[in-house]
């Protein structure tokens, strides 16, 4: 958590408000007319969510600041529990990944976990509000039960100076979900998002799942406990380095003195932002410059892929306006950028301005042509080492032969 979501909260300083690749080269028998999920069962995605104002009157105050949250959204895995019920990550066959996934969440609530996952795309983003209805006191009531029920934070405990806050009567069980909700699950009730997605090869996911696995496990074993801290272990740190393991971009630094990391660390708005670059804009068509930047270089001799590649698309998801327990209206989610000239808040214009981020056909027939134009241009410069370039053309191959194969299937998208 980034945003402090308790009755106090931090303030950002040097923020500016602003208003992977798919191994297969076959499809096995895709429907008629595919989804995203059966041309990419295995993705993740960031969500970086807007601030939270909760109206008075009803349940605990909550409110957030302008800095927001960030979710890790990891479509293809599941959770598995051990005895004490404890979370833990791992894969999904490819034929059972389309619609399982879990959302990782960073809280400073809690004390014997540095991440909580959270099962189910729908229930992660709006609870068990049907879509278009309003967000009443008892839907507010019921998605809480619903998340109680499925026992999302079993074994998850929270530090003790958060239940001062706890109402008369409520239950410290039941209160976990209170000051959780709109936050770590059911986000959409009180919170826009901004949502950056990219295909991870299965050999990438299960990266993903033992870097979070292993983050977590001091704490479960209790050889500590976890304790937020805004510039060197919040969302966006955990969310950043998790996909850096699996090589998407180079990690951020953790545990550095706060008044160097103060200067410079990772927040969601920006993350959202660097990851739909780095799933769209790197130069394919120019090894030089791929072998220079250093991630994909590791990426490619490592896993076989780039992080640039087809299926990543950018997308939002709104509060629900129709809301009788929080106020949507105007929510802030700012950069750490200059405000004047910085580029975050141009970044972000164009990746909700050209299609080829935001609507999958064209962004499959974008990549189509970039992987004709890599495989027909003769590489200048200078020489580069003969298993990079090996690494490199098959590749290209790969790529341009999986989209050949869904291309009359995604063609028929209407």
């Amino acid at each position: 958590m980034l945003d402090a979501v308790t009755p106090g909260n931090y303030n950002e300083c040097r923020m500016t408000q602003t208003g992977p690749r798919p191994q297969n080269t076959a499809a096995p028998h895709p429907p008629a007319v595919p989804s995203y999920e059966d041309i990419f069962p295995y993705y993740a995605e960031l969500c970086a969510l807007s601030e939270l104002r909760k109206k008075s009157g009803f349940g605990v105050p909550i409110s957030s600041g302008m800095g927001g949250h960030l979710l890790l959204y990891l479509n293809g895995v599941r959770m598995r529990r051990d005895a004490n019920g404890y979370p833990a990550l791992e894969l999904c066959p490819t034929a059972e990944a389309s619609g399982q996934g879990a959302a990782i969440s960073v809280n400073s609530h809690y004390r014997n976990a540095n991440w909580v996952a959270f099962e189910g795309r729908d229930f992660t983003f709006h609870g068990a509000l049907p879509s278009g209805a309003k967000l009443t006191r008892e839907a507010y009531e019921e998605t809480q039960s619903q998340a109680q029920a499925r026992g999302l934070l079993d074994g998850i405990d929270f530090h003790d100076h958060f239940f001062r806050d706890k109402p008369a009567g409520m239950s410290r069980e039941r209160f976990k979900y209170e000051i959780s909700i709109a936050s770590d699950y059911a986000v959409c009730f009180g919170r826009d998002a901004y949502r950056a997605r990219l295909p991870l090869s299965m050999a990438q996911m299960r990266i993903v799942i033992g870097y979070l696995n292993a983050l977590n496990e001091p704490y479960r074993t209790g050889q500590t406990y976890y304790h937020w801290r805004l510039f060197n272990d919040n969302c966006a740190h955990v969310a950043h380095n998790a996909l850096a393991a699996a090589g998407i971009w180079a990690p951020w630094r953790t545990g550095q003195f706060f008044m160097l990391a103060a200067f410079k660390f990772p927040v969601p708005k920006n993350e959202m932002v660097d990851l739909a670059g780095r799933a769209n804009d790197l130069p394919l068509e120019d090894p030089a410059a791929l072998f220079q930047d250093e991630p994909s270089r590791t990426a490619l001799m490592t896993h076989g892929t780039l992080p640039t590649g087809p299926g990543g698309l950018t997308s939002t998801a709104p509060a629900i306006i129709a809301n009788e327990v929080y106020d949507t209206q105007k929510l802030r989610l700012i950069f750490y950028d200059n405000p004047f000239w910085g580029p975050y808040k141009f970044r972000f214009k164009r990746l909700f301005s050209d299609p080829r981020y935001t609507d999958l056909r064209t962004n499959l027939r974008h990549f189509a042509a970039r992987y004709r134009t890599a495989a027909e241009r003769t590489p200048a410069g200078p020489r580069l080492p003969a298993e990079f370039m090996d690494r490199y053309a098959q590749h290209i191959a790969a790529q341009s032969a999986f989209l050949e194969s869904w291309r009359p299937r995604w063609e028929a998208r209407p």
